[in-house]
């Protein structure tokens, strides 16, 4: 039982990935107050969480239901995913656009959307993790007791998450803008080999079925 639970602790770490999510968040945050950067944190963990709570729940039947297997179901989320990796590398630095969009905007149409997208999808619940929740409560495989603590070894994970993301806000006051614009550049880097990993994965599978 232990075995089971540090394999699954493991698991869901790994695609969730709280740690290489900060760099994210803190590159898309440099320019809010701490108030504001503690709010999209909130904000981007209670959205993950509903998602991942969505595909735990009826993601397989979803899926079944219209027919996707899952390797196809990757391999889009890794087309999604290098897309936006995409735009951390070559589009315009945050401080470039500090310069552009005024704090009353921000205020106004940007904490919510910052939290959607990029940190609650695809970054916290990535598409793999998505993919992983549902393999690891296939209802033809696990039990509704197995099933349940899955899902709460998820949301430790996600609140270890949101407790790396609170504290990212001291880490910004050391690196300062030109830090987290070189953090999201390499970021971007990594996320686009994880999202061709992915995506290369889904098509193998796909034509292995």
């Amino acid at each position: 039982m232990l075995t089971a639970l540090v394999t699954q602790f493991v698991l869901i770490w790994a695609v969730i990935d709280p740690i290489g999510s900060v760099p994210v968040y803190l590159s898309q945050t440099q320019r809010l107050t701490a108030q504001q950067r503690r709010l999209v944190a909130f904000k981007a963990i209670a959205i993950a969480t509903g998602v991942l709570l969505f595909f735990i729940i009826g993601g397989q039947m979803l899926l079944e239901a219209i027919q996707i297997p899952l390797p196809a179901f990757q391999a889009a989320g890794g087309l999604v995913l290098l897309l936006f990796a995409l735009t951390m590398i070559f589009g315009e630095s945050k401080v470039d656009q500090e310069c552009k969009i005024s704090q009353e905007d921000v205020v106004h149409s940007e904490l919510s959307n910052l939290a959607v997208y990029p940190l609650a999808i695809p970054s916290i619940a990535s598409p793999g993790a998505m993919m992983a929740v549902v393999m690891l409560t296939d209802n033809n495989r696990y039990a509704l007791t197995e099933q349940i603590i899955t899902t709460l070894v998820m949301i430790v994970v996600l609140v270890i998450t949101l407790l790396l993301l609170l504290s990212a806000n001291k880490i910004q006051k050391y690196i300062g803008n030109v830090g987290a614009a070189i953090i999201s550049r390499v970021m971007g880097l990594i996320l686009a080999a994880v999202a061709v990993n992915n995506l290369l994965l889904g098509i193998k599978d796909f034509y292995t079925l």
